[in-house]
């Protein structure tokens, strides 16, 4: 077990999400309870205190001038996946991560590390709403979006809020091996690695909506009936185009093939029939797949869990508790 004190540095502004902060900072709290020896320092750009997204007041310790510490973290906030990230922000970052041993960020403070150049080349994450936005702004780095946190050498992203925790995790047991480590997730209540990625969280199918009229209804036609005669051929005599057509229409405008399409439609049908309580079984039926082999296994590519585990995570409350009467 390491014994000198390891200094980490999470980089904070008005707006930054407070669980952003105060997740990843607690878990190495409690490793410092179990012999661990973090010293946690709050940075602003500036030395100010700063507001959090909820309107609690963060005391900050000191500005980004410092020397660079030992892990550096950048938090999160709603405002830069929807504005560009200012100039004394991402400078601060880029100061920061400068001579850090560890550069890392959760949620959408991935934003923060591109815009300093910091992700160019490497392989990133973020939540899951707004990686399409990370990808775009930052096209020099290999964005994934069900990732719930990525390392690509000394550098780290991870998904939304939560996530936080578990990169803080990850980076404990770098620092101290995977015994004390599980004492802290014990002691946090939270795995101590999560299985599946973000998918399990996403809504279905987000993104924009086909742009002409014909594949609109082609979509529309799944949507409304998973469980149809969804085949290539079926699909394109709807529109009276050739198979091969049609194939080009999905991959243009919709990224994707019409058979992925349809699978990912019943895929995501699934996941709410068994948030509603339906058996396994009983889903694949109503969800339009041919058995429940064939969803188990696109349940296993999408999300690495069973449509077992992944109705145990997220049964509702109302049936958990009606499950104890």
């Amino acid at each position: 077990m390491a014994s000198a004190t390891h200094q980490v540095a999470i980089l904070v502004y008005d707006g930054v999400k407070l669980l952003d902060v105060a997740g990843p900072a607690e878990a190495f709290a409690e490793a410092n309870r179990l012999g661990a020896d973090y010293k946690i320092l709050l940075v602003s750009p500036t030395g100010a205190d700063v507001t959090s997204s909820v309107g609690i007041r963060i005391a900050v310790d000191t500005a980004a001038t410092e020397p660079a510490p030992d892990t550096f973290l950048v938090a999160g906030a709603d405002l830069y996946p929807r504005t560009p990230v200012p100039r004394d922000l991402f400078e601060a970052a880029r100061t920061l991560a400068g001579g850090a041993d560890r550069v890392a960020s959760i949620c959408t403070g991935a934003f923060i590390l591109g815009a300093a150049g910091l992700l160019d080349g490497k392989r990133a994450t973020t939540h899951w709403k707004v990686a399409h936005e990370l990808a775009a702004r930052c096209p020099a780095s290999r964005v994934e979006p069900d990732a719930i946190y990525v390392r690509d050498g000394t550098t780290y992203t991870s998904a939304g809020v939560t996530a936080g925790i578990d990169l803080a995790l990850a980076l404990i047991e770098e620092d101290h091996g995977p015994d004390l480590t599980r004492d802290v997730a014990r002691a946090l209540v939270v795995y101590l690695q999560r299985s599946g990625g973000q998918s399990q969280f996403s809504a279905p199918l987000q993104g924009p909506p086909p742009r002409s009229p014909s594949l609109r209804r082609i979509t529309d036609l799944i949507t409304a009936n998973p469980g149809g005669n969804h085949s290539l051929g079926e699909l394109a005599k709807h529109l009276n185009v050739s198979p091969r057509h049609l194939t080009r229409l999905f991959h243009n405008e919709l990224s994707t093939t019409p058979a992925r399409y349809v699978e990912m439609i019943r895929f995501d049908m699934a996941k709410a029939l068994l948030d509603q309580g339906h058996t396994a079984t009983q889903t694949a039926s109503l969800a339009g797949f041919p058995n429940y082999e064939s969803m188990r296994r696109v349940f296993a590519r999408e999300m690495s869990i069973s449509p077992a585990a992944y109705q145990r995570r997220f049964s509702t409350a109302r049936r958990a508790n009606e499950g104890q009467q």
